[in-house]
């Protein structure tokens, strides 16, 4: 599984570094986080992936930099900020969307639908006893 995943990650990676933008592992996860809970703060992206917040304050900024993360303060809490896709980021994401499909597309070439199922029904059961794992 750790070879399937680098051989994905390499290929994203190969592909956003030949586009407008260079994005890392990490910048893609936080974009698809806002574009999943837009108007979320800085806090909630800490709460959800575990990690440091320092790490997360760089990431968020430097998406903020590069326009693809609009940020407005909170109207209860003036302290927080509420961040969510700018229209660059948007496009980004949608961009990153298509390519993941094709991509996935590619990796199940050759793949009858039945095989593809039942390769979903597999990986179901791996994430399921990966996550009672966690418990």
């Amino acid at each position: 599984m750790h070879a399937i995943m680098h051989l994905y990650r390499s290929a994203q990676q190969r592909s956003l570094r030949a586009g407008p933008h260079d994005l890392a592992h990490m910048e893609i996860k936080v974009l698809g986080f806002f574009a999943r809970r837009p108007g979320a703060t800085q806090s909630d992206l800490a709460a959800h992936s575990g990690r440091d917040k320092a790490q997360l304050a760089r990431l968020v900024r430097g998406l903020r930099d590069r326009g693809l993360l609009d940020a407005v303060a909170d109207e209860a809490d003036k302290r927080s900020t509420r961040l969510s896709l700018s229209e660059e980021g948007k496009a980004m994401f949608a961009a990153l969307h298509v390519h993941d499909g094709a991509l996935a597309e590619a990796a199940l070439a050759g793949l009858t639908e039945a095989e593809r199922s039942t390769l979903l029904d597999l990986l179901a059961r791996v994430h399921a006893n990966l996550e009672a794992g966690q418990d």
